[in-house]
């Protein structure tokens, strides 16, 4: 038994934790990093304690912090959430040392299902068809580029101790092993600590599905049903809903009584989700156990209506599993969307700033829940994953669901930095996700092949008329002398500039053209507090979310976020296109540096890499050139647009060889 509940984690998850814990009677406490002082989570809990430096290893890694702050808070229990340490054999041994119950599996269910290759073996003994790997101790280049050539391309490099796609590279042929491993292996040293890599042929085309399961300490195991994972982007889930549109009664009883299987032969206890590769014939094979709660959680507790954190915290407690398999029952489909802060037109690349604009409410009608670790005001920091909120719609059947998640992203739009909000919308639309034909790969495909899913919206005639009438009529803005009939103001939104020619009325009436067209625009009520523009624009009356802040008006449009600025009068310089300036894409910590002064490098080369949010991005020379300086090593935290490596261009040929 325990009293009180201290949750390592961050986020929204932490909030989730907090609000069942609640429910239950049972006090929280939070911890917090330098990052996250002002975080909502921290507010939300009874306590909370700071653990150290912004980094997750300075903070949310650090098990001494974690239990230091259970023994100052007075906390005898601990839920891992899920990130960070919550799959770490080695935390979970330490909160049972330190007296602490850990609300999750066993040391040694982590420490059996937590080692990939180890848990593959474990499933094939038992019978459980896996995909075709090498599992083997030896870590040397040599040994796995030779296992890799056997096994044949498309080729996954995983971490034995990984998750959520870290530590993982997708390769196609036995050139790119060496870069793969390189990467891989590097990646899941800083994330997990361990560098430990395996093989896996992939399955191509082939789709997500895992199974939740849950165990009690007296040796009852149900499985939850699956939730199909299959859009993805990077290895990286986005969009997750219950059930799979491609999953039969059967096959989900197969895959059911596997992953039972799976629990009870390792002695499991609380929430875990085997997880599965299913290929164009429906057949399975066993990917591994992610021994903790998932960020999908949702779409399982909407279609069977239990609280999943509940059970875990029941099941902690030494209380049975509160059903039998037999009276496990479905209802409906639920859908969830991962809210990034990334740019989907962009290479999802991540992004930070603050948030100028976030009021889920307006977007809980039934079956809509946001599950969200922001708030107004608050700071979307490099040093965390890029979610930053969750919806979860859940409908009579599939089209409902979509339909509601569609409306649902409208009404909840995230102003001051960009989102993949737009693009959740669309997928969901896409022919491919409505006929249920989507894969792992197919995302990352689209990218490579210039899909206009992955085009950037362009804000339509409407939306610029209504933004240059709002910037005209906008309070103190003293411009325009009252002398002067008509006017042009130029605008700029994303790449495009656009120059509209205004005339204001007597009765408050702007009408614009654009490109000989003519819009009528009355502003009938701009609340900047409130984010609302309400305006009558070519006779119907209209409302849109829309705030002026740092001299841009941010209008929302169908989930998409178009941002209008005036066009300065003096000539701009784009750094970013400046070949010889190298900028940082996002905030983040440099990792590697490839290059040093005096370097000649061919256009394409790669100078250094960046992380930032979970993601590694190298920045390559965009045009051939000698290195002249270098402005940061790797290990420095860097800021968005930071000049870190300057180039000299190479000396022109001339086309003539006699010119001089």
């Amino acid at each position: 038994m325990f009293n009180k509940i201290l949750i390592a984690n961050r986020g929204e998850i932490a909030c989730r934790v907090i609000r069942s814990a609640r429910t239950l009677g049972y006090p929280t406490v939070a911890v917090f990093s330098d990052a996250d002082r002002d975080a909502p989570h921290v507010a939300l809990a009874d306590e909370a304690v700071a653990i150290g430096g912004a980094s997750a290893a300075e903070s949310y890694l650090r098990i001494d912090a974690l239990i230091e702050a259970a023994r100052k808070s007075g906390a005898d229990a601990v839920h891992p959430g899920y990130g960070f340490l919550s799959e770490n054999a080695g935390f979970a041994q330490a909160c049972a040392d330190a007296g602490l119950t850990f609300i999750g599996p066993p040391p040694a269910a982590i420490k059996a299902m937590g080692d990939k290759a180890g848990a593959k073996r474990r499933m094939l003994a038992a019978g459980v068809p896996c995909a075709p790997g090498y599992l083997g101790e030896q870590q040397d280049d040599a040994t796995l580029k030779a296992e890799g050539v056997k096994l044949g391309f498309p080729l996954l490099v995983k971490a034995v101790a990984g998750g959520g796609g870290r530590g993982m590279r997708l390769v196609h042929d036995a050139a790119g092993l060496d870069d793969a491993l390189a990467g891989a292996r590097r990646e899941a040293q800083s994330a997990f600590g361990d560098g430990t890599l395996m093989l896996e042929r992939l399955i191509e085309h082939g789709r997500h599905v895992e199974i939740q399961v849950f165990a009690d300490a007296h040796g009852h195991a149900v499985h939850l049903g699956e939730r199909d994972c299959s859009a993805q982007r990077r290895r990286q889930k986005v969009i997750e809903e219950a059930p799979s549109p491609v999953v039969s009664a059967a096959m989900r009883e197969a895959m059911g009584r596997d992953a039972v299987a799976a629990a009870l032969a390792v002695g499991y206890r609380g929430a875990g989700t085997v997880e599965f590769i299913v290929d164009a014939d429906l057949k399975h094979y066993f990917l591994e156990m992610n021994t903790r709660l998932q960020v999908e959680h949702p779409v399982t507790e909407a279609i069977t209506g239990f609280d999943l954190v509940e059970w875990q915290l029941r099941v902690a407690a030494g209380q049975p599993l509160p059903v039998r398999q037999d009276q496990v029952t479905f209802n409906g489909h639920a859908i969830e969307a991962r809210l990034y802060a990334e740019d989907p037109y962009a290479g999802f690349a991540p992004q930070t700033g603050r948030v100028r604009y976030w009021r889920p409410e307006r977007a809980l009608a039934g079956g809509v829940r946001i599950d969200d670790g922001i708030a107004e005001g608050g700071e979307v920091t490099p040093h965390y994953d890029p979610m930053v909120a969750k919806l979860i719609v859940h409908g009579r059947d599939r089209d409902d669901a979509i339909r509601r998640l569609r409306a649902a992203l409208a009404a909840t739009p995230l102003l001051g930095l960009r989102t993949n909000a737009r693009f959740l919308a669309d997928l969901v639309d896409h022919a491919a996700f409505r006929t249920g034909a989507m894969h792992t790969g197919l995302i990352d495909q689209w990218q490579a092949d210039g899909e206009p899913l992955l085009q950037a919206p362009q804000a339509d005639d409407a939306t610029w008329a209504l933004a240059a009438a709002a910037l005209a009529m906008r309070e103190g803005a003293g411009w325009r002398a009252d002398s002067v009939a008509a006017f042009d103001l130029p605008l700029q939104c994303g790449q495009q500039q656009r120059s509209p020619r205004l005339r204001i009325e007597r009765d408050g009436a702007v009408q614009v053209i654009l490109d000989g067209a003519e819009h009528v625009v009355q502003v009938l009520a701009f609340d900047n507090q409130a984010a609302t523009l309400r305006y009558q624009q070519d006779g119907v009356i209209r409302q849109r979310v829309a705030l002026h802040v740092d001299g841009a008006l941010h209008l929302a449009q169908q989930a998409a976020v178009h941002v209008f600025s005036e066009v300065s009068p003096l000539p701009q310089q784009d750094l970013r296109r400046d070949p010889t300036r190298a900028l940082s894409p996002v905030a983040g910590k440099v990792t590697q540096v490839a290059v040093a002064p005096g370097d000649v490098v061919a256009e394409g080369a790669p100078l250094l890499c960046v992380e930032a949010m979970k993601m590694e991005m190298w920045l390559h020379a965009e045009a051939a050139g000698t290195v002249t300086q270098v402005h940061v090593r790797a290990g420095e935290q860097v800021a968005q647009d930071a000049l870190l490596v300057e180039l000299a261009p190479a000396a022109a040929t001339p086309e003539n060889p006699e010119e001089t």
